[in-house]
């Protein structure tokens, strides 16, 4: 629209322009046409001698000159007031110069309302500089204005000057000009707002195609089942228009990641059955182990020390592979969106036991616990209650995991001496639980990732147990599946900040 505007603005002022200076050009060409016409006839005209000024025998008199009489001027109106004195082809706003016998005999103004003025000595003086080579030219008479003067000499040598004011050239063209604008504005409103009409009614159709794109971008595509991704309308895929190139590309385009996004799903659905059958396989064997391991260890007499050692290891392996396994189990269960048991569920209480327990399996770490009403913004200690305020509905085996997995992770990756706070606040509908270490914080190049199957942060936090890297993928699922989300901020050594390290989680009160 700015590109229309300005082109018709330029193309507009370029023709104003042309056509003002062609139209002045032949004002000021008619006009000087008639001056010099005017000029010829005041120079061929024959000169009346001064009245009283003629001696016997017909030869002038030097004393004492008179006026010369005045030449009729037949082109002035011979009712008016004004003596009509001016020669042939002189009207109004002319001033006319004469010479007789090198006495000046006429130097007079005939104004527009035909008032005959006299010239005084300054103005005849620029009347008579201008060149007498019998062409127009351009002088300025004081108290005048501008006129356009002839200068030309008779026969016998003597000057005469005739010049007419360009003040009716000057108003035709002023008059001209405004009606130039006036048209310019208009042509400039009528060709923004007719460009604007048709630009958009010519682009409308993209917005039909923008916003089935903008239904696209807002799919959950990230996981889950696929369903049929919405396509643009066939009537904006006609491919010899434009619009429609541009509608049956993006349709082509999200046929594409459909294909794709089923094929993904087809694949991870395939992955998960397989990691839940295998898992729940492993379950038997497992336990079978740990109870063979269990029952040999009964007769430790009869055993070698290196056997009964063998027989620890075995053991001990046996319950961590088994966790794996019930981790994946939980995660094959969650994947599939089994629904989970609904219960008021206080968290508070969850808080307390999670963080005792975590105190039995990290002495060497500080644990405290911070229960604050949303009201009275008071600390309680551990094993403090608060009857409604931390409540939510969920599972509530699965909400104490979530517990159990974020201190695991906070004891596990940060050193000893590690002061972890462990804080539950209402905050509206929601209950807001956060896990806040002053450890040596998680990479900025890890932290993308944390929440994702078997990440693990052995390069990023001291490591001082196993870990399977599902710990913090199980909160996350957890958590989503309540309606929630599990958000993490650290910082390290290296940025601007103390280290350390906060998870927040936020539970609404009443998930659906």
């Amino acid at each position: 629209m700015l590109v229309l505007a300005a082109v018709v603005l330029v193309v507009t002022v370029g023709l104003a322009a042309a056509s003002t200076v062609v139209l002045r050009t032949q004002l000021v060409t008619e006009l000087d046409r008639e001056l010099e016409q005017a000029s010829q006839r005041l120079t061929q005209e024959p000169p009346q001698r001064p009245p009283g000024d003629e001696a016997s025998g017909g030869e002038p008199s030097e004393e004492a000159p008179a006026p010369p009489a005045p030449v009729p001027a037949p082109d002035v109106d011979p009712d008016a007031d004004t003596p009509s004195t001016f020669p042939p082809g002189v009207g109004p706003g002319s001033a006319v110069v004469r010479y007789f016998d090198g006495e000046l005999v006429l130097a007079d103004h005939l104004t527009s309302s035909l008032e005959r003025l006299a010239l005084d000595d300054d103005q005849v003086a620029e009347l008579i500089a201008v060149p007498a080579d019998g062409r127009p030219h351009v002088v300025q008479l004081r108290d005048l204005g501008t006129f356009r003067a002839v200068h030309r000499t008779t026969d016998d040598g003597q000057p005469s000057v005739v010049a007419t004011n360009t003040e009716t050239v000057d108003a035709t063209v002023r008059r001209y000009v405004l009606v130039q604008v006036a048209l310019g504005i208009a042509a400039l409103l009528a060709a923004v707002v007719g460009g604007a009409w048709l630009v958009r009614r010519s682009l409308r159709p993209l917005d039909d195609v923008a916003t089935a794109a903008s239904r696209v971008s807002e799919l959950e595509l990230s996981r889950g089942a696929i369903s049929a991704i919405p396509r643009v309308p066939e009537a904006l895929t006609d491919e010899r228009t434009e619009v429609g190139q541009v509608g049956a590309a993006l349709n082509r385009m999200v046929e594409n990641v459909e294909a794709s996004l089923q094929a993904r799903h087809a694949s991870e659905t395939q992955v998960r059955s397989f990691v839940a059958d295998a898992s729940h396989e492993l379950r038997t064997p497992l336990a079978s182990i740990r109870g063979y391991a269990e029952l040999a260890r009964r007769a430790p007499d009869d055993l070698l020390p290196t056997t009964a050692r063998s027989l620890d290891r075995i053991e001990s392996e046996a319950v961590r592979m088994t966790g794996l396994v019930e981790d994946l189990l939980l995660l094959a269960r969650l994947d599939a969106g089994r629904p989970l048991d609904r219960s008021q569920v206080d968290l508070a209480a969850l808080a307390v036991d999670a963080v005792m327990d975590a105190h039995a399996a990290g002495p060497d770490h500080t644990w405290t616990l911070d229960l604050s009403d949303d009201d009275a913004d008071t600390a309680h200690s551990t094993g403090a209650m608060v009857e409604d305020e931390l409540v939510v509905t969920g599972d509530e085996s699965s909400l104490r995991q979530v517990l159990a997995n974020l201190l695991a992770n906070a004891h596990t990756h940060t050193p000893p001496g590690t002061h972890v706070d462990v804080r539950l606040v209402r905050d509206g509908d929601a209950v807001v639980l956060d896990v806040v270490d002053d450890g040596p914080g998680i990479p900025a190049a890890l932290r993308p990732t944390l929440f994702h199957r078997f990440a693990r942060g052995d390069t990023a936090r001291n490591r001082n147990g196993g870990s399977t890297g599902l710990g913090l993928a199980i909160a996350d699922a957890i958590v989503t599946a309540h309606g929630g989300t599990i958000a993490v901020s650290s910082t390290t050594a290296d940025e601007h900040g103390s280290p350390g390290t906060r998870f927040t989680v936020r539970l609404p009160r009443d998930a659906r």
